[in-house]
């Protein structure tokens, strides 16, 4: 094995991991804060001398919202366990038994219980349903995804209607109190006589 193989034993994951952030135009900052890990060991994964565990692959795909076939191929080049995909078909049965028996791939996604505030939103929608993007302005004010939330156009009026109330409300919390003017009440006169 060459000097640089030793060295960077996972080079391939290494430069598709730098080539996906690039494309998304993330800085390796905005991207080791998303999924919570040093800068220097985001590095040390895109320059190949390192590999992320399981878990941590699993945090970028989710963060780069890699659609299935890049996940897989980023999965493989990582050396773990190849991903479940039938191998039989009703119209093209398989005739290995044991390719057959293969497990399905378990997906981990942690949830992130921070608050993250954007300066901007970008929304997508089909008849299925509608995509959220929240932004905040990167480098050079070029709008970084920061989340994105996917659900059904019924569930997305539903969120509307919260949204809607949650604001109505918050104004009428910050309305000044005020206490009604006290009524002009004449004192009795007194007996003087």
């Amino acid at each position: 094995m060459s000097d640089e193989g030793r060295l960077q034993p996972y080079k391939p994951l290494g430069a598709h991991l730098k080539q996906v952030r690039q494309k998304l135009q993330e800085s390796l900052a905005e991207v080791s804060g998303a999924v919570e890990i040093d800068v220097e060991l985001l590095e040390r994964f895109e320059h190949g001398s390192e590999r992320p565990s399981e878990d941590l692959l699993m945090l970028l795909i989710s963060h780069f919202g890699m659609q299935d076939d890049e996940a897989v191929g980023l999965w493989e080049l990582a050396g773990y366990e190849k991903a479940y995909r039938p191998t039989s078909t009703p119209n093209n049965p398989s005739t290995d038994d044991a390719s057959a028996k293969q497990l399905p791939l378990l997906m981990m996604l942690s949830l992130d219980t921070r608050i993250v505030y954007s300066d901007g939103v970008n929304i997508t929608a089909n008849p299925n349903g509608i995509v959220i993007s929240f932004t905040q302005n990167g480098q050079d004010n070029q709008a970084v995804p920061i989340a994105r939330v996917g659900m059904s156009r019924e569930h997305a009026q539903n969120v509307l209607q919260v949204l809607h109330q949650a604001i109505t409300q918050s104004t009428h919390l910050h309305a000044p109190k005020a206490l009604p003017a006290p009524k002009d009440q004449k004192k009795p006169k007194s007996d003087s006589n």
